[in-house]
């Protein structure tokens, strides 16, 4: 059986974090393929904030003519051309935000592609020593906080740093002692932000990591809730949980503490430049150099900086919290990507023997080996039991027989069947996914038809029961829907075995949820989704043994023994041993 992680512990092995480097690299790897996408977005948005620019001066204008005390007559064209700038802006600005917009859906889809992707090439164990709180909280908050940058901070951010480097311009278009005035506001500014920067992006990776530690507990206290109670442990997992949700609120108040810090020191930069501004100003006109509509102009147009400036800042906060989480889902993505594929210890082939195991060895982290140079060979069409003790490394060289997990050292030669898969892993922990039970099936074969499905399920002896659901194969099932048991679930496992048609199955105790009652049905459901093509069963029960065309003993990963049932069954070796333990007063089948 498969046991689960040890508890979480501060010393675990969690997933690794991207360098910032890599994370940039990553990301315009992911906007690469949407260049013009990104090209014109911004191109519009540039277009949009150009004409923006446009009010201010005509505001400075109002107040010439204003000043001046011409006749109202003359307000008309600059009011005219003020509603057409509107009109012109908001139809720009909706253009431009709107391809940004699918440019960031589009990246941050692929990236999710990307990232379940190669999570699910990610060894078992890897897994298990990070524990699946850190990989819960990658997969949720993690990409969360990067599609919410997406949708809201990218679009943002493009049309705000377009409207501060424009603005600044088109200050200097009206005189450059103004730009002079608003740019003593910009040290304040980018002090302000490294102090931001140089703080955020650590406190933002640690409140990413205490969140998976305090989820990893969660997990693990309701998933061993019977445990818990059954040794009294409660008080324990209460205080670990509360230990851990001190500690991510303790991270959170640090965080509102350093966005309070950065907007004060916003307002302060905002004094400067617009006192400024005010000063040069009145000096300009008071020498005659300007108009009083023209300083109104300059005014107006650092008074809108305000909104951009501080928006720009401001999305740092979230720039930070989505570079941390990028980082973290860049990680899982550059982790799970073999560095070399040659070196890839499975190799597929279409001839010569079906599997071939050469000197397999394999650690769960040092010292703690678990298989030792085991070689096996299975012939085209042979069914191989793996029997041993529990922790004797059976499931573990399933897993790696199937290509789920990879060998510390070692090769693996495992079959090409006609079609993909190639090799088929079915364990005794099956989900049964929410949908319809047509739906279920047909993951394993998108393509299949009623009649395909109808006969799988009878080749698993599945379909008088798969009929008699309420609604046949439309009936939903698995979350919220019909709840099938154990037994049929893994009759269900099977029949999307049969569907794949691989050239090789591996079943990992696969009968073991049945139950007594349901162990021969199921078994039997078993042999004949095996029947005609390679198999290695590891067998709960030594009767799938004595129905294997070959038997293999394990003993503390290494083979002991290796032959057909009777022949073990009298040599008085260990499987002797065990099938004298095994069997009791039982009768086994004959093969």
């Amino acid at each position: 059986m498969t046991t689960p992680p040890p508890p979480a512990d501060d010393s675990a092995e969690l997933l690794p974090i991207a360098t910032p480097a890599r994370t940039r690299a990553a990301l315009r790897a992911l906007i690469r393929p949407d260049r013009t996408l990104a090209l014109t977005g911004i191109g519009v948005l540039v277009a949009a904030t150009a004409v923006g620019l446009l009010v201010q001066p005509l505001l400075g204008r109002i107040v010439d003519i204003v000043a001046d005390g011409r006749p109202a007559g003359d307000l008309t064209l600059p009011v005219v051309l003020l509603v057409a700038v509107a009109a012109v802006q908001g139809l720009t600005t909706t253009l431009g935000l709107t391809r940004v917009a699918r440019l960031g859906e589009t990246v941050l889809a692929r990236l999710r592609e990307q990232f379940v992707e190669r999570a699910l090439d990610l060894p078992a164990d890897r897994l298990e020593r990070a524990g699946a709180g850190d990989l819960t909280a990658r997969v949720t908050g993690d990409v969360a906080r990067v599609a919410e940058a997406v949708r809201s901070a990218l679009p943002e951010m493009a049309r705000s740093v377009l409207a501060i480097l424009l603005t600044l311009g088109a200050l200097a278009l009206l005189d450059v002692r103004f730009l002079l005035a608003a740019l003593l506001a910009v040290p304040v500014q980018l002090l302000t932000a490294r102090w931001y920067v140089n703080r955020a992006l650590t406190l933002y990776a640690d409140q990413r990591v205490a969140n998976g530690a305090q989820q990893q507990q969660l997990l693990e206290t309701i998933g061993g809730a019977v445990t818990v109670r059954g040794h009294r442990l409660e008080r324990q997992h209460t205080e670990r949980g509360a230990g851990r949700s001190r500690k991510a609120v303790e991270l959170t108040m640090r965080s509102v503490d350093l966005v309070l810090g950065f907007y004060g020191r916003l307002h302060i930069a905002e004094y400067i430049g617009l006192a400024a501004v005010l000063i040069a100003g009145f000096w300009l006109v008071r020498d005659g150099a300007v108009s009083i509509g023209t300083a109104t102009a300059a005014a107006l147009y650092f008074h809108s900086l305000f909104g951009p400036v501080n928006a720009a800042l401001v999305l740092l906060d979230d720039a930070q919290s989505a570079a941390a989480g990028l980082a973290r889902l860049v990680g899982v993505t550059d982790l799970a990507r073999p560095a070399d594929p040659t070196a890839v210890p499975h190799q597929r082939t279409a001839s010569g023997a079906a599997v071939a195991v050469d000197a397999v060895s394999h650690a769960y982290g040092p010292g703690r080996p678990v298989l030792h140079e085991v070689s096996l060979t299975l012939r085209p069409g042979e069914h191989v039991a793996l029997v041993g003790t529990s922790g004797a490394g059976k499931s573990t060289l399933a897993r790696i027989v199937a290509g789920v997990q990879e060998p510390t050292a070692g090769t693996v030669t495992a079959p090409a069947g006609a079609g993909e898969p190639s090799v088929v892993l079915v364990t005794q922990e099956v989900h049964v996914f929410t949908g319809t039970l047509a739906e279920d099936l047909r993951l394993a074969r998108a393509d299949a038809t009623d009649a395909e499905l109808r006969g799988a399920l009878s080749t698993v002896h599945a379909l008088d029961w798969a009929e008699a659901l309420p609604d046949g194969l439309a009936t939903v099932v698995g979350e919220g829907g019909h709840r099938l048991d154990p037994a049929r679930a893994q009759q269900l496992a099977l029949a999307r075995l049969v569907l794949a048609d691989p050239a090789l199955a591996v079943l990992d105790e696969a009968t073991a949820e049945a139950g007594s009652a349901g162990a021969r049905a199921l078994e039997r459901s078993a042999g004949a989704a095996l029947a005609g093509r390679t198999a290695l069963v590891v067998a709960h029960r030594l009767t799938q043994a004595v129905a294997a065309d070959r038997v293999v003993v394990l003993e503390a990963g290494r083979v002991v023994e290796s032959g057909p049932h009777d022949e073990l069954r009298d040599a008085d070796g260990p499987y002797a041993a065990l099938w004298r333990a095994w069997s009791g007063s039982r009768t086994a089948p004959h093969p």
